[in-house]
């Protein structure tokens, strides 16, 4: 009962193969440039951009789940047609896949989405995530396609070094007031893709924390849980050239009816011992 981990030397990645081995999985993970420094894992460099080697890997491997957690910006022949390879060789050798999307499919317009509504992406990279979930459940039908949000988490993730950084001084940038997310911790979500997998209930489901919340305000919450200066600098997205949805809001409602992990919000999990 194998577990392949896709990007797994990315921050998802790394928290999916330490639930794994923890839970006794035998585990083998991808990486694109170096290997992360899990133990009790065997690494396996991965082009998805190549579909004969995605084929092989799946082949040799042959195991029961894959978690694609991997991330290729907005390269499309990457984050687009790369988990599309994957989702082949996964149907193709029996293999439950479970495909980490993004609240960037959405444009924002209605703000509050649910997992019925229909990709309307603004930018490049949300466009591969929209063709990637398309294009995933049309080859793989008994695929998970999991939209998240911003993912926090220890202290590792960009948006908490980002933080640190701005309290130093040695960053130069703004925290939007008007760009609204709903964050969720790196666990909470790990725990509920390796639970939704073992439903094997296929299609979209939403997998964001209980908080909606701006840039800011979450800057804010990780500077007062690692003792920083909260007084960090302000911006309106809206005013910057920065391509995407302002207000995105993934309702996670009726995936967290299926699941006994709680998608704990960003003010719970953002406490002195997160």
């Amino acid at each position: 009962m194998t577990i392949l981990i896709i990007g797994g030397s990315g921050f998802l990645g790394a928290e999916v193969i330490r639930q794994a081995t923890a839970a006794g999985q035998p585990t083998v993970a991808t990486y694109a440039t170096r290997p992360g420094n899990a133990a009790r894992v065997a690494w396996h460099r991965l082009d998805l951009r190549d579909p004969g080697r995605v084929d092989a890997l799946v082949a040799e491997v042959s195991p029961h789940l894959v978690v694609n957690a991997s991330s290729g910006k907005a390269d499309w022949a990457v984050t687009a047609q790369g988990p599309v390879r994957l989702a082949i060789a996964a149907a193709k050798y029996g293999s439950h896949l479970v495909h980490v999307s993004s609240d960037a499919v959405f444009s924002g317009s209605r703000v509050y989405y649910d997992e019925s509504c229909l990709p309307e992406p603004l930018t490049p990279y949300g466009a591969a995530k929209a063709a990637a979930e398309t294009g995933i459940l049309l080859v793989h039908p008994k695929a998970v396609v999991a939209r998240t949000s911003l993912i926090i988490g220890g202290g590792r993730s960009v948006h908490e070094r980002t933080v640190h950084e701005l309290a130093a001084g040695t960053r130069d940038c703004f925290l939007f007031t008007d760009d609204i997310r709903c964050p969720v911790h790196v666990t909470d979500l790990t725990a509920a893709i390796l639970e939704l997998a073992s439903h094997h209930a296929p299609g979209i489901c939403h997998l964001a924390g209980a908080d909606a919340l701006s840039r800011h305000e979450l800057g804010t919450l990780i500077a007062r849980r690692d003792g920083l200066d909260a007084r960090l600098p302000t911006g309106l997205r809206a005013d910057s050239k920065i391509l995407g949805a302002l207000d995105v809001r993934l309702d996670s409602r009726a995936t967290q009816r299926k699941l006994r992990t709680t998608l704990r919000g960003a003010r719970r999990f953002l406490n002195a011992t997160a």
